[in-house]
């Protein structure tokens, strides 16, 4: 891939926003490899049908921003985020939330899951461009990860976006997560009805719900929903089910 051939607006740097929002900046190198990120998925949308969000601020608002929002409850990243995480992205696509996380994380372990080979190999390129080492790419379907050994109940976090329904997304992650961490399922809006079904939902995957998080985007005024969902105990082995299933017969 070459990143010379294709001439790439700056992203706009929002300190602060970034302090007002999250208590934190980005370091410098942080700031360049999330503008060498950018680059790259402009490159890979050449070939790839990577994202629609293509101009710099909307980049920066609604996959830089969103995905670290989403790690960041009540204005402050979650604490074990600095201490070996270990982090899932499921269906990570061109690599939100899971490239930044490991990005401003250095100690986290991240693996991005998506179950389409060309974005995991684009994502392999993206890590190799960054020197990102403590990220890792995984191909397959979620419902069958969640039931091998040594993913199940393997994550301190798991991240879902723009994935299904709530109860969906709430099969999908929670079955990977260790008793006692979070899954962070990322929405837009969000009704009295999705929370009762992810309420129920929640309870049969063996976890609760801790938080539910509404936010205003900080250049659009868009409305954003973040659900903090605790793991209290062991998900019963028959979830995640079957391939298909969570999606077409919502708990």
């Amino acid at each position: 891939m070459n990143l010379e051939s294709l001439p790439v607006a700056s992203l706009p740097e929002m300190p602060e926003i970034w302090q007002q929002t999250f208590n934190w900046q980005p370091t410098n190198q942080q700031q360049e490899q999330l503008q060498q990120l950018y680059k790259l998925i402009l490159e890979g949308n050449r070939q790839l049908n990577l994202t629609r969000i293509t101009e710099p601020e909307e980049f920066w608002e609604k996959h830089l921003w969103d995905s670290l929002k989403g790690i960041a409850p009540k204005q402050q990243f979650i604490p074990f985020l600095n201490q070996n995480a270990s982090v899932i992205d499921i269906g990570t696509g061109a690599g939100f939330p899971g490239v930044p996380i490991s990005i401003i994380f250095l100690s986290c372990q991240v693996t991005l899951l998506d179950s389409t080979r060309k974005k995991i190999n684009f994502i392999d390129t993206v890590l190799s461009n960054l020197s990102l080492t403590n990220a890792k790419t995984l191909v397959g379907r979620v419902e069958e990860i969640g039931q091998e050994n040594k993913h199940r109940e393997n994550y301190d976090l798991a991240v879902i976006r723009a994935v299904g329904s709530a109860s969906a997304c709430a099969e999908y992650s929670l079955p990977l997560v260790k008793k006692g961490g979070l899954a962070v399922i990322y929405r837009g809006s969000w009704t009295e009805e999705e929370n009762q079904s992810l309420q129920n939902a929640v309870k049969q995957l063996g976890g609760r719900v801790e938080l539910i998080e509404e936010f205003t985007t900080p250049l659009t005024n868009s409305i954003r929903h973040y659900l903090y969902l605790r793991k209290v105990k062991n998900t019963a082995f028959n979830f995640p089910r079957a391939v298909g299933v969570p999606t077409q017969r919502p708990l």
